[in-house]
């Protein structure tokens, strides 16, 4: 298990400084005389790093190992700090999934020869299965008329959460200082704009915003180059993007909420290496809807269901409840079947990155760049993102590197400083090794995809796959989006109440039951971290008004619920932040997005074990 900045990795990195543990991460008492104001503001101790990583994700990760490599390559050593906010690497990874090794095998090129990573790859997949259904039946598309894509011969049924902390535990073998349970709160900058590194959120305050007894103050973390590989919708990540004006000339990103469960099923029904992928029912009940989504199901050794479903957020009637939508396919036959006899073991919810090719942001500023999913380098026909996230990562190590080492008196992990005259710079060879990467290759072929269903169900499938067979992104048009997904919600008038089959306790669950299998747990005496923005305020009552209040739909988490208020007899938002699993569609779908998204004290949220 990796260690916490806190015991023998904060030694480690206090050693290299010549510096004691306790002056890192020094703790306040009520018997200090500073006033609370002053506790609050007093100065954070900061540790300079060559390279800082915010995410321990499949990005990040990457990332730090193939700096670490080149290092060794090169004979010249870099120090290298991976930050994660999750209690341990790997805990907050949610992931369907079916794992295309090719990045892996570039990272790491005898993988095959390790025994405990190929424990981790032990489902190769043996059957792919997919089904367009109605209420009760459905149709098998043949493989030969599926693109090429959505074949997974050559990949794994794999759980993220294990290939991730298998990466950890590489990266730290090779140097790398990982700090589970430290998040990044606050992007930090130089005089002259550019990226400087973070700040880490102040432990120990109170729900009314006083510091307790157990206060400590957040730590500065600085970097010659900052990696944000928070995945989709990451805080920092939104943050730099809308500072230095990242996203400007590319589409609005598009997201899909995952909804997925684990189940153990017994060995009489359970199918090692089976694939199953959904589309139909019950989201597209017509020739021309346009709400997108599928599902999936993938059978993992020894006896494990990986089920999920995805609901593409740009959805119209704010009615729709994407989490019970998940519990009403269960039960349809080709669903049902495969769950005969089992147990949900694990539950969890996450956004991922839809809008693909069109959507990509330029990725890199001055002292910093964006990684993986943080990006958007998922692949959605494909319904894979982990490969190109982990090439993002490995390019990403290569276009730093030599910025970097050119200068071998500027290396911290030598001067034990970030020296006054080394500024930073912006590493723009990664943007151009993206560019010329097989990601941009494999992302412009689908580049239309995702669109092309706002013109209805079958339409879009048609076109999808034209374009993914023959047309490979070589159509000389680009279907356009200009609008964010709470935009795309539309007024509550237009749509009736959707009436949503009672959970039988067998193969479907009421939201609170499942959400405890999700390991989600926050220190309860703290600041909620979902944030009503001051200047969206009065979209709080409109989202109720005109909207029916779709906050308390489209959550996974029962997060957001309307309560009536005893004195008025008004119906109130009520945020129940401790249910949080930091999956961020309330920042995407909240109605003029009046949610702002911060991190909570590092350590909470899920934890997941096999997602």
């Amino acid at each position: 298990m990796l260690s916490r900045l806190t015991s023998s990795s904060l030694r480690s990195a206090a050693s290299r400084l010549g510096a004691s543990p306790s002056s890192l991460l020094r703790p306040f008492s009520t018997e200090l005389t500073s006033e609370e104001s002053e506790l609050l503001g007093s100065e954070r101790e900061a540790m300079p790093y060559d390279v800082l990583v915010v995410g321990a994700g499949p990005a990040g990760l990457a990332a730090a190992i193939r700096i670490k490599q080149l290092a060794l390559e090169k004979e010249q050593d870099l120090a290298v700090c991976v930050l994660e906010k999750g209690s341990e690497v790997g805990s907050h990874i949610l992931s369907g999934n079916v794992f295309e090794p090719r990045a892996l095998k570039e990272l790491f090129p005898d993988y095959e020869s390790n025994a405990e990573v190929m424990d981790i790859l032990a489902t190769p997949v043996l059957e792919d299965k997919f089904l367009a259904l109605t209420e009760e039946q459905s149709l098998q598309i043949p493989n030969v008329l599926l693109p090429p894509q959505l074949h997974n011969e050559g990949n794994y049924i794999i759980s993220l959460n294990q290939l991730t902390r298998w990466l950890g535990a590489q990266a730290e073998e090779l140097g790398v200082e990982v700090y589970p349970g430290f998040a990044a709160s606050e992007v930090l900058y130089t005089e002259c704009g550019a990226v400087k590194g973070i700040a880490t959120r102040d432990v120990g305050i109170g729900k009314d915003g006083k510091p307790k007894d157990t206060f400590a103050r957040g730590m500065e973390m600085h970097a010659r180059q900052t990696l944000f590989a928070e995945g989709a919708r990451g805080s920092c990540s939104e943050e730099v993007m809308a500072k230095f004006n990242l996203r400007e000339g590319v589409q609005p990103q598009t997201y899909g909420l995952g909804v997925k469960e684990v189940w153990e099923v017994p060995e009489s029904n359970h199918q090692a290496g089976f694939v199953q992928h959904t589309l139909g029912w019950p989201l597209q009940n017509d020739a021309l809807a346009q709400t997108f989504g599928g599902s999936f199901l993938y059978h993992m050794k020894p006896n494990l269901i990986l089920i999920g479903f995805v609901v593409g957020l740009d959805y119209e009637n704010p009615y729709l409840n994407p989490y019970r939508e998940f519990q009403r396919w269960k039960h349809h036959p080709d669903v049902k079947k495969h769950l005969e006899g089992g147990t949900c073991v694990s539950y969890g919810a996450r956004v991922l990155n839809e809008g693909g090719y069109h959507a990509i942001p330029k990725l890199t500023m001055p002292g910093a760049a964006l990684l993986g999913c943080a990006a958007g380098f998922l692949n959605g026909v494909k319904i894979k993102g982990s490969h190109t996230a982990i090439k993002s990562g490995m390019v990403a190590a290569e276009a730093l590197f030599p910025l970097l080492t050119e200068n071998p008196e500027h290396i911290v992990m030598e001067t034990g400083e970030i020296m006054p005259e080394d500024k930073p710079v912006e590493a723009v060879g990664y943007q151009t090794g993206m560019e010329e990467s097989w990601v941009w290759e494999e992302l412009r072929e689908v580049r239309n995809c995702h669109a092309c269903f706002h013109w209805g169900f079958l339409p879009g499938l048609a076109y999808s796959g034209l374009a993914a067979m023959i047309l490979k992104g070589n159509e000389p048009w680009t279907l356009t989006n200009d609008k964010t997904d709470s935009e795309k919600t539309k007024p509550a008038a237009g749509y009736e109440p959707i009436e949503y089959p009672k959970p039988d306790g067998v193969f479907s669950f009421d939201l609170l039951t499942n959400l405890t299998r999700s390991g989600t747990d926050h220190e309860g005496e703290q600041p909620a971290h979902l944030r009503i923005r001051s200047e969206c305020a009065s979209q709080v009552a409109n989202s109720m008004a005109e909207f029916a209040g779709p906050e308390q739909r489209f959550c996974p988490a029962g997060v957001y619920e309307y309560v009536e208020d005893e004195e008025t007899q008004e119906q109130k938002l009520q945020i129940n932040a401790q249910n949080c699993v930091h999956c961020k569609c309330c920042s995407i779908k909240m109605p003029h997005e009046y949610i702002k998204w911060t991190v909570p004290e590092g350590g909470g949220g899920p934890n997941y074990a096999i997602m």
